[in-house]
């Protein structure tokens, strides 16, 4: 068997499979089309329609190597010899075409053929009722019958869902030697150890489960198969893990040399690098697609593994960023079949480098408290850290539950998951309770089978505001209707329309749908499935009926409104990178007739200067008064010609660009304006942070930012009145103000203090003895936390090996601080655990360090006639911190 890179199987096998009629395709994105998935898991996955019969492929035979991430195992990644989260999987697919007579013979050839594999040394599984496949193995292939294994539902039968499209598989083994066996006796193809290695799948499908689990054939038959590129690299090349191929060792000894240490010298250090180089794969991929860190979702996923990443660093000596050094090989590695790495570099670099650098500082911060909360429970004798701890872990330091349960189980620990899931639980409710969620218009169901029947809606709205058309269907409360009267919200799909689906960032068009004896005002316009366009209105007068001809108007003067703005969002991203850099993408926006808002990645706030040079950039271009120009090309040559593509957009064979001639070039199914000059003026109103590298930039153009200017210029003048100054000297006269309200606010807290510590004496005698520890406490009214710390500082001056606990009410807020001196905290006292326990006693949070904690509860509760009360909890709470 010759030697072969990953690289040259990858192109092997999509050479094959082109030889055979099939249509080679480029990997999908990571992000799937499918709201049910976080990832594409699977080769299949960008293909699930054509399975389900919702939608017709344009070529019935395709091969891809498709990139996925699967995030299900990882913790076993870098303990196993398999287990990744980024993996290229070969496959090869059929719709209605070729079948188990193709496919069998085909997988053989090209791996014995084409690879060179050991015939002698190939087995394979199919299910056990699966003749057809068993006679084209046997009889056309000529496997022998003992290399042909039968198994059950479970191993051998491939479902996609409880009902739906399925069919029977068969697995191709290859035996790689009784060196890689488990050492039992039992040990034969269908062991998970490594020596019968599964390297290829093909799955048949060719049944429709239905609800009362019967088997009915489908009316055409489909090849869907799955093969690991790292898997089948590792047995041409002869390792004995897929981390020793072509595909992985070059990131290993990189990150080995960039520690000073070899692979294979220690188990921890191997399993470091491995995990590294799987992580980093995966992280660099993620971003280039459009994934970005967060604290939720494929964000939180990607986040995780590049935190992972820096952790299994730190136990290798890696305490500097290091992430970055390994990048140039990952691009000689992975970048010639995939551009996006090379296209998307700056963005992959900068996000990399930020969160490495912030999850480092925060690293440290967060060991040192895990650390000593794992010394305490060895103390103890405890076994379980608790769900608390591990939450203050992922809140305050942005540790995940995962790396918290890891170097728990490195010191032979486990982690309370109910507890930390408790307490995740109650701040989802507490932000569930401050927004709100916006819910579809409309989904599944109905649209679905109107899509089946009536396919994609023709949209007009580019050359024309109003369309003649037919109203093909009717929906209401989820079901088709015939009718709708007078006063009813009903949704409608036409045969053509003008108006545009919410799409892109675009919202949706409005309008009216009109004929003798009815008319419709439409308030949104949806996708209901696929490209049917789904027009949601009211039925203003009469009654419209199914298959009614009828006039299909769009509110012009709102769709001009949202043509400027969406314009504007071209013109806007070309300006922030030139102004900040090739780094910015666009991460998603909203165009209304109102404004637009767009965000993009960038890692700091933009400057003043940097956003009137925006503003002169994109205003320029207004007054160049250029026509723009559209076409419809495929996805190639618009690279070629340069045009940008969203990260979370999905493109068909066929896009449309939009090109600001000498400007910008971008890919786009939005509506836009003839001429630049037709957007008017440009201004930003806003620009924040929304997440990390992440920013948002508010806009508004055409009479929006005319009655934006309108107001500016009537405050401005208000200004000038109230203060009897100039418009140049307002701001100078504002902080004048500024300045003595913050001197009178401070000699009002010089006045509170004084008054506070002259009642010094009188807390001090209400002190408690509990065992070692003096606790000491007292309750203000309106003191500030700076104030409640002052006084703490003098209380405890006072009393050595005190424990001090103040209290102030503010409205209905309370505000409580903690602090032990040095000697308190010598004898077990810890200002952030008990302050944590007291706080809760009120259905309040907090917590800090030993010495210094603070805590709010929100309450209507009046505390000012409990003091003793509060005392007599907290001096409880600390005697049971104390052990005593």
């Amino acid at each position: 068997m010759q030697y072969r890179t990953g690289s040259e199987l990858r192109e092997l096998f999509l050479r094959f499979f082109e030889s055979k009629g099939s249509r080679r395709m480029a990997s999908f994105s990571l992000i799937p089309d499918d709201p049910t998935l976080l990832f594409t898991i699977a080769g299949m996955v960008p293909f699930k329609l054509y399975y389900l019969g919702l939608r017709t492929p344009e070529t019935t035979r395709v091969a891809t190597s498709q990139k996925c991430v699967r995030t299900n195992d990882i913790d076993n990644v870098g303990r196993t010899a398999r287990h990744h989260t980024f993996f290229e999987m070969l496959g090869n697919f059929s719709w209605g075409d070729y079948f188990k007579a193709e496919a069998i013979p085909w997988a053989w050839e090209f791996l014995t053929d084409w690879v060179g594999l050991d015939r002698s040394r190939l087995y394979t599984t199919i299910y056990r009722d699966d003749e057809e496949a068993f006679r084209h193995w046997h009889d056309v292939v000529g496997l022998p019958e003992e290399r042909i294994i039968r198994f059950g539902q479970d191993e051998n039968f491939w479902f996609m869902g409880p009902t739906g499209p399925c069919g029977p598989c068969s697995e191709i083994l290859y035996d790689q030697g009784p060196e890689f066996s488990c050492g039992s006796p039992a040990c034969a193809p269908g062991c998970s150890c490594d020596r019968y290695l599964e390297i290829w799948n093909l799955v048949f499908t060719q049944y429709d489960r239905q609800e009362d689990g019967s088997l009915l054939p489908l009316p055409k038959t489909n090849i869907d198969t799955g093969m690991g590129l790292e898997r089948l690299a590792s047995v041409v090349q002869k390792v004995r893990t897929d981390f020793e191929t072509d595909l992985f060792l070059p990131l290993i000894d990189c990150a080995c040399s960039l520690a000073g240490i070899s692979y294979g010298e220690t188990p921890r250090g191997d399993m470091a690098v491995r995990v590294i180089s799987d992580h980093l794969r995966a992280v660099a991929f993620m971003i280039a697609d459009g994934i970005l860190p967060s604290n939720e979702g494929r964000g939180y996923v990607l986040r995780r593994l590049l935190r992972r990443a820096v952790r299994y660093g730190r136990l290798i000596g890696l305490d500097e960023p290091f992430l970055l050094k390994l990048l140039p090989t990952l691009d000689g590695l992975m970048a010639p079949p995939y551009r996006e790495l090379v296209d998307n570099r700056s963005t992959i670099e900068q996000v990399i480098d930020l969160e490495e650098r912030k999850f480092g500082r925060t690293l440290d911060q967060g060991m040192n408290l895990l650390e000593a909360e794992i010394d305490v429970l060895r103390k103890e004798g405890g076994q379980i850290l608790s769900g608390a701890v591990a939450f203050e872990l992922y809140d305050t330091f942005g540790f995940p539950f995962e790396l918290t349960e890891e170097v728990c189980l490195e010191a032979s620990l486990s982690v309370d998951r109910s507890g930390f899931d408790g307490a995740m639980q109650a701040q989802r409710e507490r932000a569930r309770a401050s927004s709100k969620v916006a819910q579809a218009v409309v989904s599944g169901g109905v649209y679905d089978d109107l899509y089946q029947r009536l396919g994609d809606t023709a949209f007009t709205g580019y050359v024309s505001v109003v369309e003649e058309t037919k109203a093909l269907a009717l929906v209401r409360d989820g079901r088709e209707v015939d009718e709708a009267h007078a006063g009813q919200e009903v949704f409608l799909v036409l045969e053509k329309t003008p108006f545009y689906a919410e799409g892109g960032g675009q919202v949706g068009d409005q309008g009216r749908l009109e004929a003798p004896g009815f008319r419709i005002d439409v308030t949104d316009t949806v996708y209901g499935a696929g490209k049917l366009i789904v027009h949601r209105g009211v039925v203003a007068e009469g009654t419209v009926t199914k298959g009614a001809s009828l006039k299909a108007v769009i509110d012009e003067e709102r769709r001009w409104a949202i043509r400027r703005h969406h314009t504007a969002t071209h013109l806007l991203h070309e300006a922030l990178c030139r102004v900040l850099g090739d780094h910015v993408r666009q991460a998603g926006s909203i165009v209304r007739p109102e404004g637009l808002r767009f965000d993009f990645t960038h890692f700091e706030a933009l400057t003043e200067e940097q956003i009137v040079e925006v503003e002169d950039i994109v205003n320029g271009q207004i007054l160049r008064n250029v026509p723009l120009r559209i076409t419809f090309t495929d996805m190639e040559k618009a690279r070629a010609m340069g045009a940008k593509a969203l990260f979370d957009e999905k493109y068909g064979d066929i896009v449309r660009v939009i090109q600001v001639p000498g400007y910008s070039t971008e890919l786009c199914g939005g509506v836009h304006v003839d001429s630049t000059g037709d957007i008017g003026l440009f201004k930003i109103t806003r620009e924040e942070g929304i997440g990390s590298g992440l920013r948002r930039i508010t806009a508004v153009t055409g009479m929006a930012s005319l009655k934006r200017v309108q107001a500016l210029f009537k405050g401005a003048s208000a200004l000038e009145e109230l203060f009897q100054v100039e418009l140049s000297e307002i701001v100078p006269k504002v902080a004048e103000l500024q300045d003595e309200i913050k001197n009178l606010r401070k000699d009002l807290q010089g006045a509170t203090l004084k008054a506070s510590l002259a009642d010094l004496d009188k807390y001090l005698a209400s002190r408690i003895n509990v065992g070692p520890v003096t606790l000491l406490t007292a309750f203000f009214t309106d003191l500030d936390v700076d104030l409640l710390r002052q006084v703490g500082d003098a209380m405890k001056s006072r009393v050595p090996s005190s424990l001090v606990l103040l209290a102030s009410r503010n409205g209905d807020d309370l505000r409580l601080v903690a602090m032990a001196d040095e000697k308190a905290v010598q004898q077990g006292a810890h200002a952030g655990k008990f302050i944590k326990e007291v706080a809760g006693r009120f259905g309040g949070s907090g917590g800090g360090r030993p010495n210094m904690a603070q805590a709010g509860v929100k309450t209507t509760v009046e505390l000012g006639a409990n003091v003793e009360g509060l005392m007599k909890d907290s001096a409880a709470i600390l005697r049971s911190q104390l052990g005593l």
